[in-house]
C-alpha cells in the first residue's frame, strides 16, 4: 500500500505540537534545592519562581547575582542581591514583572522594568521579556483544487497589557517564557491560514497573498487583543507577513510555470525571428548596394560608349544637316518667289471681293430705305383711316345725342301716338294668350291723360297675363 505522506506529517505535527505546548517545569534537582530551604520559603517561592532562583538559593549565602545564563536557557537576566530574608530583585527595563506576597490579594509590583525587595519566605514573581516576538509560521495547506501547498510567514506580537497576559497566559517555561504563547499563537495562524487557503485557487494564492494576510491579521487580533479587556489576552499583533506559497507538487508546479516558460519561449522566438528578419534585410540592402554598384559602372561604361556613338552620330547628322539646309534653300526661295506671286493674286482678288461687298452693301441699304418708306406710307395711311373712323364715330355720338334730347322733349302727345305705332310690333312678338281677361278703370272723364293711363292698365294686365300663363313668378 502507498503511504500517505501528508497524514504523517500532520501526525508527525500533532506529536510535535503535544511536547510544545507543555512547559519546561524546574528540573529535580533545583526541586530538592528549595526542599532544603525553611517549608514556608519553599510554598512561597515555588510557583512564580525563575530560573535564576535556583542558582541564586545556592549562592546568596555568599552574597552573589545569578542570571538566567547560568543554566544556558533563554529567561531574562534577573540580578537578585541580599542575603536571606533582605534580598532585591533588579529587573532589566525591557522586562515585565510581577510582584505577589502572602496574604495580599493584589501584586504588589507589575509593570515594565520595576525592580523591588524579594522577601523569599513570603513573596514570589514572574518576569516576562517586553520586547517584541516573532513567530515563524509553515502551514501545510490545500487549496480549492484540492493541491498542497506550504505558506510560509511570520507574525509579530508584542505585550500590551501585561495585567492581563500574565493571568490568561502561561509565561512559566524556565527555558524560554514566550514559548508556549508562541506555539499557541502559531497554531492559531496556521488554522487560520489553512481555512482561508481552503477557498481560493493555486493562481489567487500565487499571485496575491494580501486576502490571506488581511484574514490571518483579522483573526490574530481578534484572539489576542479581542474587543475589551476582559475578551483579550492582552496582546497587541504588531505584524503580519506572508513570505512564501510553494507548491507541493512539483508535476504541479512544473505545469503551473509551463505558460509563463511557453510565453517567454514565445518571446524569444519572436525576438531571434525579428534579429534574423533584420539581418536579412540588411544581407539585402548591401547586395542590393553591390548590384547598384555594378549596375552604376555598368551604366558608365555605357554612357561613355554611348556618347562616343552619340558624337560620331552628331557629326554624320550635322553633314546630312547641312546638305538638307541646303537644298532646302533653294527650295526655299522658288517657294518664296511663288507665294509672292500668289499674295498678288490673292490681293487683286481681295480688292474685287471688297468691291463686290460694297457694291451688295449700298444695294442692302437702298431696299431697307425703300422698305422704311413704304412701311412709314402705311402707318400713315392707317393713321388717316383711323382718324377719318374717329370723326365718324364722333358724329354718330352727336347725332344719337341729338336725337335722344329731341326724344326727351318728345310731347305725351307724340309719345301716344310712337306707342300706337309700336303697338302691333309689341302684338306680334307676345305669346299667345290662353285666355282672355279685361280690366276696366273706371272714371267720366274724356281727356288724354285718362285713356292713355286706362291704354297701359290694360297692356301691363295683359303682360302679366301672359306671364302667369307661362308659368313666370311675379315678384
Amino acid at each position: 500500500m502507498s503511504e500517505n505522506d501528508y497524514m504523517e506529517r500532520v501526525m508527525a505535527n500533532q506529536q510535535r505540537l503535544e511536547v510544545d505546548l507543555k512547559a519546561k517545569k524546574m528540573p529535580m534537582r533545583s526541586r530538592n534545592v528549595i526542599q532544603e530551604m525553611p517549608q514556608q520559603q519553599a510554598q512561597a517561592a515555588a510557583p512564580y519562581r525563575t530560573p535564576g532562583d535556583v542558582d541564586v538559593d545556592r549562592q546568596h549565602a555568599a552574597g552573589g547575582t545569578a542570571t538566567g545564563e547560568a543554566d544556558g536557557s533563554n529567561a531574562v537576566d534577573v540580578r537578585i542581591a541580599g542575603w536571606w530574608r533582605w534580598k532585591t530583585v533588579i529587573v532589566p527595563p525591557n522586562a515585565h514583572v510581577v510582584h505577589t506576597r502572602r496574604g495580599h490579594a493584589e501584586p504588589l509590583h507589575i509593570g515594565l522594568g520595576v525592580s523591588f525587595s524579594y522577601n523569599p519566605a513570603k513573596d514570589s514573581f514572574l518576569v516576562v521579556p517586553g520586547t517584541m516576538q516573532t513567530i515563524l509560521i509553515n502551514a501545510y495547506c490545500i487549496c480549492k483544487e484540492l493541491q498542497g501547498l506550504l505558506v510560509q510567514g511570520y507574525v509579530q506580537w508584542i505585550i500590551a497589557d501585561f495585567k492581563t497576559a500574565y493571568k490568561k497566559l502561561d509565561f512559566t517555561d524556565t527555558e524560554d517564557p514566550m514559548r508556549v504563547v508562541n506555539v499557541q499563537l502559531r497554531e492559531q495562524a496556521e488554522a487560520a491560514i489553512k481555512d482561508k487557503v481552503t477557498t481560493m485557487s493555486i493562481d489567487d494564492i500565487l499571485s496575491d497573498k494580501q486576502p490571506i494576510i488581511e484574514e490571518l491579521t483579522a483573526r490574530l487580533r481578534s484572539v489576542a487583543e479581542g474587543s475589551n479587556a476582559d475578551t483579550g489576552l492582552g496582546l497587541r499583533i504588531v505584524t503580519v507577513q506572508i513570505k512564501e506559497a510553494v507548491v507541493s507538487s512539483r508535476r504541479v508546479w512544473e505545469n503551473l510555470q509551463k505558460p509563463f516558460r511557453a510565453e517567454r519561449g514565445r518571446v524569444a522566438r519572436l525576438a531571434e525571428i525579428e534579429a534574423e528578419t533584420v539581418i536579412q534585410e540588411r544581407e539585402r540592402i548591401a547586395e542590393r548596394a553591390r548590384e547598384e554598384a555594378q549596375l552604376k559602372s555598368d551604366a558608365e561604361i555605357a554612357t561613355l560608349r554611348a556618347a562616343q556613338e552619340a558624337a560620331q552620330f552628331d557629326r554624320d547628322q550635322a553633314e546630312g544637316a547641312r546638305r538638307l539646309e541646303r537644298e532646302q534653300e533653294v527650295a526655299r526661295r522658288a517657294a518664296t518667289d511663288r507665294h509672292a506671286t500668289a499674295l498678288a493674286a490673292a490681293e487683286l482678288e481681295k480688292e474685287r471681293l471688297a468691291v463686290d461687298a460694297e457694291v451688295a452693301r449700298v444695294r442692302a441699304a437702298e431696299r431697307v430705305v425703300a422698305e422704311r418708306t413704304h412701311v412709314e406710307a402705311a402707318l400713315a395711311l392707317e393713321e388717316l383711316r383711323r382718324a377719318a373712323q374717329n370723326r365718324q364715330t364722333e358724329a354718330e355720338l352727336r347725332f344719337a345725342e341729338a336725337r335722344q334730347r329731341i326724344a326727351n322733349d318728345t310731347s305725351p302727345t307724340n309719345l301716344h301716338a310712337r306707342l300706337i305705332e309700336a303697338l302691333p310690333v309689341v302684338a306680334e312678338k307676345l305669346p299667345k294668350p290662353a285666355e282672355l281677361r279685361s280690366i276696366s278703370i273706371g272714371g267720366n272723364g274724356h281727356g288724354d291723360g285718362n285713356q292713355l293711363a286706362s291704354l297701359v292698365a290694360q297692356m301691363l294686365a295683359i303682360v302679366d297675363g301672359f306671364r302667369g300663363t307661362n308659368g313666370v313668378k311675379k315678384e
